[in-house]
């Protein structure tokens, strides 16, 4: 018997490579935090010999869920504004809101809320954009969930930096101070096309290059965004883009509702990905991501939340749901975008996108033991025919029970491991007494 560090036995299995693949009564092995072996229970049992084993008889395992869209501190700005127009949305409340309120505390308190969210809903891993990146870097890795942190660049001045210059310093510096870490990856996340200027997007293009690292935008996400940008330059945001060579493997374009058959042509010969956030979309009214259309073509594209404060929830199981849907009735073909599809947009593809893939997004050996435990046996998800539909199509977030991030048990029985529900609430709380007063 070979002695190792944790034994997981599961009903189901979705590995997720290979594709469309559900192993029944399998067993995961975990030794130092990543995996050791895949293989059927009865196996796993007569082989190893684990100091902690779990049986999960209910239960299909997949994949750490990765949320490739946050502003994870924005959760405490959840229904603060609602019903609104995304400008109107943005300048008239949600930017005078952050003026006033943003500093260290509420980035580390509202990165906090996040987590505990996203752990409960089985994501293991988020692609975060937002001010004070080394606040949200340390509550991460604190916790022990795996981040993509987004070194933030803005044209104009905020609480975090006076100039892009002084942006793009101080994110390398939360770069030089991670680069190490084995839950923590940065990406440069200049914010959207109509907030940064030529130059410092050409300087990024160029670190990015030389750090061999991503860089994470909102782009075409609205027709008004569309039309001032061509009012302004004679040109649409992607073309300016393609221009200053930033369309690349190493672009994240979140949200993508603007696009023709052309903008999707071009895109797919950059080898760019796509983070597609249906849920915030539909509120916002931004329009719809041609996510089909763009699969085809060859782009990967990936799945996230956006910000609690315009989804209003940090749910990938709910976003995975609506994803399928819209894609569907998008395409209008019921048989696009399937539901191991959506899995793989919600697992596989985003690792790809964050350039993390040789470590996560799969449960394959080698791989860091990051997983999300579904529990099958309700009445819900009843009767059961292909687990992965049901996942897709019929779960909810309160069947998620577990969840290990490189091996370490986060979220357990539905009760988290490294982070303080209660005294999340009460700040969270004391917080919303703060902002609304």
């Amino acid at each position: 018997m070979t002695e190792v560090d944790t034994l997981i036995h599961a009903r189901w299995l979705a590995p997720v490579e290979p594709v469309a693949t559900v192993y029944e009564h399998h067993s995961l092995v975990i030794q130092e935090g990543r995996i050791l072996d895949i293989l059927p229970t009865d196996q796993a049992t007569s082989t190893y010999n684990a100091d902690i084993e779990h049986s999960l008889d209910r239960h299909l395992l997949i994949p750490g869920l990765i949320n490739a869209h946050t502003h994870a501190a924005m959760s405490l700005l959840r229904g603060l504004a609602d019903d609104l127009p995304l400008h109107e949305w943005l300048n008239e409340h949600i930017w005078p809101a952050e003026t006033r309120w943003v500093n260290e505390e509420f980035v580390h308190d509202g990165t906090q809320l996040a987590m505990a969210e996203m752990l409960r809903c089985g994501t293991t891993c988020f692609n975060d954009m937002y001010f004070f990146p080394d606040i949200a870097a340390r509550a991460a890795a604190h916790c022990g969930m795996r981040a993509s942190i987004g070194l933030i660049v803005l044209d104009f001045p905020t609480i975090w930096a006076r100039d892009a210059d002084e942006y793009i310093s101080k994110g390398l510096a939360v770069h030089d101070q991670y680069r190490s870490d084995p839950l923590i990856t940065t990406l440069f996340a200049p914010h959207a096309p109509y907030t940064v200027s030529d130059k410092p997007l050409e300087h990024i293009r160029v670190l990015a290059d030389e750090l061999d690292i991503g860089i994470h935008m909102h782009i075409h996400e609205t027709a008004e965004e569309i039309d001032k940008a061509i009012e302004l330059t004679g040109k649409r945001p992607l073309q300016r883009l393609h221009e200053l060579g930033l369309a690349s493997p190493a672009l994240l374009a979140v949200h993508m509702t603007q696009l023709g058959t052309e903008d999707i042509s071009d895109y797919a010969t950059s080898g760019g990905h796509v983070v597609h956030c249906p849920e915030s979309n539909l509120k916002l009214a931004s329009g719809f991501c041609p996510t089909q259309a763009l699969t085809t073509a060859g782009v990967n594209v990936a799945l996230g939340t956006d910000g609690a404060a315009s989804n209003n929830d940090l749910d990938m199981l709910g976003e995975m749901r609506t994803a399928a849907l819209l894609g569907k009735a998008v395409s209008n073909d019921a048989s696009a975008l399937p539901a191991c599809e959506i899995l793989r947009m919600a697992t596989i593809n985003g690792a790809r996108a964050l350039g993390i893939s040789d470590d996560t997004g799969s449960l394959v050996k080698g791989k860091w033991a990051d997983m999300t435990a579904v529990c099958m046996d309700t009445l819900e998800t009843q009767p059961l025919y292909d687990p992965v539909s049901q996942l897709v199509y019929a779960c909810g977030r309160e069947q998620v029970t577990d969840v290990w991030v490189a091996g370490q048990h986060l979220l357990k029985d539905r009760c988290l491991t490294t982070l303080d529900g209660n005294d999340i609430i009460e700040r969270a709380r004391e917080w919303k007494t703060r902002i609304s007063s």
